[in-house]
C-alpha cells in the first residue's frame, strides 16, 4: 500500500471510530414528594431546589356508530354508516410540587452556568451563544436532558450536574 493510501485508509478508520460518546441509560433523579407547605430535611452540605411537575391528561377519542349502512340485494351500499366522534379527557397524574438535589445558589457563578451551557451545547441541547447567564434558553435545554431522567423542570438538579460533570459527587 503507497503511503497516501495508507494515510487515507488511517483517517477513515479513525473517522469510524469518532463521534458522539455512546449515550448511557438515563439515570432517575431523585424526587422528594412532600404534602404541602413541607420542606426537605437540613442536611449540611445539601442545597434543595423545587419545582411543579406538569399535569399529565389523557385524551380518548372513539367513533361510535350510529347508524350502520345499508345495502341493497346486490350489496350496493344505499346509505352509509353513520358515525358520531366523542372525545373525552382524563387525569393521568395531578400536577404536584416536589423538591430534589440542587447545586447551591453560591455555586451559580457566571464561570458555572457558562460551564453547564458548553456541556448542553455538546450534546446539542443547547444553541445559543454561551454567556454564562442561566435564561430561559438554558432552563428549556436543562428541561430538554432531565425530563427523560424523571424530573420535568428547567431548575437544574445536582444528579444532573454530577452527571455534567459540573460539581464532584460529595455533597
Amino acid at each position: 500500500m503507497t503511503g497516501r493510501r495508507l494515510i487515507t485508509a488511517a483517517l477513515f478508520v479513525a473517522g469510524c471510530a469518532g463521534g458522539t460518546a455512546p449515550q448511557t441509560a438515563p439515570k432517575n433523579i431523585a424526587l422528594l414528594h412532600l404534602a404541602a407547605g413541607k420542606t426537605p430535611p437540613e442536611r449540611e452540605g445539601t442545597c434543595w431546589a423545587s419545582d411543579t411537575t406538569p399535569a399529565v391528561i389523557e385524551t380518548i377519542t372513539e367513533h361510535l356508530l350510529i347508524r350502520p349502512e345499508v345495502r341493497d340485494a346486490a350489496g350496493n351500499v344505499t346509505r352509509p354508516a353513520e358515525f358520531e366522534t366523542k372525545t373525552a379527557q382524563r387525569l393521568v397524574q395531578d400536577r404536584e410540587n416536589v423538591w430534589f438535589a440542587a447545586p447551591c445558589t453560591a455555586d451559580m457563578t457566571v464561570d458555572f452556568i457558562a460551564s453547564l451551557q458548553r456541556a448542553l451545547k455538546a450534546r446539542g441541547l443547547y444553541l445559543r451563544q454561551v454567556t454564562g447567564v442561566y435564561d430561559q434558553e438554558t432552563g428549556e435545554a436543562v428541561r430538554r436532558l432531565q425530563a427523560p431522567r424523571g424530573l420535568d423542570s428547567p431548575v437544574l438538579s445536582r444528579a444532573t450536574a454530577i452527571e455534567l460533570g459540573l460539581v464532584s459527587q460529595a455533597p
